[in-house]
């Protein structure tokens, strides 16, 4: 499961990437620093807490565990993540982005990176566009002043916003006038069944599904109402069958970033088919290198953060960090977490489960706790999650145990948010 980051180059997109992960990119105010996309994991924190909190309120009630110290670093938390880390009981689970390299209008006809660029989506489950919420970059995103008028600004978003989306339909129609006369040669012989199967093949390298393409498709009806019979659609006809489709096959969330520096106001003037959510990817990059380095303590997607020690910093690093405190408790967050978690969360409906061993103790082979956190799809079974935790399992499985209740459950038992399970096989 990928999120790729996109949109015009020089906004911010590898700023984000970095801030999210970590991961050391190159980050430059010229248009194309990225070119091959970069490919990195960001650690969100999980909607419901960690099961260690059950589990220590359990050992501590038979007392088997003496209560937390005030002092204790982890602040309770006693599992032992594999990957990730939990603290106060805030569980960190992985998620995949993709930093893909600049968008220009016209990458649909070969500007820029072209369809390499495009081709780059094509494996991405959830797209979040990155904008220049202060309009300091024209549109091929070279630098600009930024605007000093709300309606300026919020017409240069837009134009960013709109520019994307229609470079994606443009990308689909290409693919679909390339075949159209053969796929109306089906729709002769089985209807409307013969297009619907047309479009599934000719998609299913973006990522297309049979409910997808129905659901677009259904979508488009309602806006071409014409008795225009398939193999005569012209070019209007299949733009508007491809913005259907994209709407449905690259849902776009927009990061608005450099929102610190934004006219106040202007994000509630602009549209966008999915959620807006202003980011500060430059302040999150340097709270994250700054907690890393032991200067501060800062949770991802905190609004506030401690100052370790001082003693080693200097007054201009104080006062960044007091005016970054300052702007992080004004704003309550920079974004970038809660946009992650919301198309995670939300547009991809991904919950995370706990497979363990030891039903009774949550534990692996080796004895540790709660080692293991996947993010998995909302309505998964047993089965299916038994293949992801290792084929062997899936293959040879008996049934599953659920860790609260200790009942069995067999393999369609779909699970919940947080479900701690012991999975049996052969």
């Amino acid at each position: 499961m990928k999120i790729g980051l996109v949109g015009k180059p020089n906004v911010g997109k590898s700023t984000l990437f970095a801030s999210a992960t970590l991961a050391k990119v190159d980050i430059a105010n010229y248009p194309f620093c990225t070119i091959e996309p970069n490919v990195g994991v960001a650690f969100i924190t999980a909607r419901l807490d960690c099961p260690c909190k059950e589990l220590r309120q359990r050992l501590e009630a038979d007392g088997r565990l003496e209560p937390a110290d005030e002092n204790d670093p982890r602040k309770g938390s006693i599992c032992q993540p594999r990957t990730g880390s939990c603290v106060g009981f805030k569980r960190l689970v992985p998620c995949y982005l993709v930093d893909v390299a600049g968008l220009v209008p016209g990458a649909s006809e070969g500007k820029g990176r072209g369809n390499a660029f495009l081709a780059d989506l094509s494996n991405c489950d959830a797209l979040i566009q990155v904008v220049d919420a202060a309009a300091s970059t024209d549109i091929e995103g070279n630098p600009q002043s930024p605007a000093s008028d709300v309606n300026d600004a919020a017409a240069s978003i837009q134009r960013e916003i709109d520019f994307l989306a229609l470079e994606l339909d443009n990308w689909i129609l290409g693919l679909l006038v390339d075949s159209w006369s053969r796929g109306v040669r089906r729709v002769q012989s089985e209807g409307e069944k013969g297009i619907l199967n047309f479009l599934q093949e000719k998609l299913t390298g973006l990522g297309s599904s049979m409910v997808l393409i129905s659901k677009a498709f259904e979508e488009f009806k309602k806006l071409n109402d014409s008795s225009t019979p398939p193999w005569d659609w012209d070019r209007g006809i299949l733009q508007s069958l491809s913005k259907c489709l994209r709407k449905e096959l690259f849902p776009i969330h927009i990061a608005a970033n450099k929102s610190d520096i934004a006219i106040s106001g202007v994000l509630e003037l602009v549209t966008a088919n999915g959620i807006v959510v202003p980011c500060m990817a430059d302040m999150e990059l340097g709270l994250r290198r700054a907690a890393s380095a032991g200067i501060i303590d800062y949770q991802i997607g905190s609004s506030e953060f401690t100052i370790i020690d001082d003693s080693k910093l200097t007054p201009q690093q104080i006062e960044a960090l007091d005016k970054m405190s300052q702007k992080l408790a004004l704003e309550g967050s920079t974004g970038i977490a809660q946009i992650i978690d919301k198309v995670l969360f939300d547009q991809l409906n991904h919950i995370v489960v706990y497979p363990v061993q030891d039903e009774g103790q949550w534990t692996d082979g080796e004895g540790k706790i709660l080692p293991d956190a996947f993010v998995v799809p909302q309505g998964i079974t047993a089965k299916p999650l038994a293949y992801k935790v290792h084929t062997d399992l899936g293959e040879g499985f008996i049934k599953g145990v659920d860790g609260r209740s200790r009942r069995a459950v067999g393999a369609d038992y779909e699970l919940s948010d947080a479900d701690v399970l012991k999975i049996h096989s052969k």
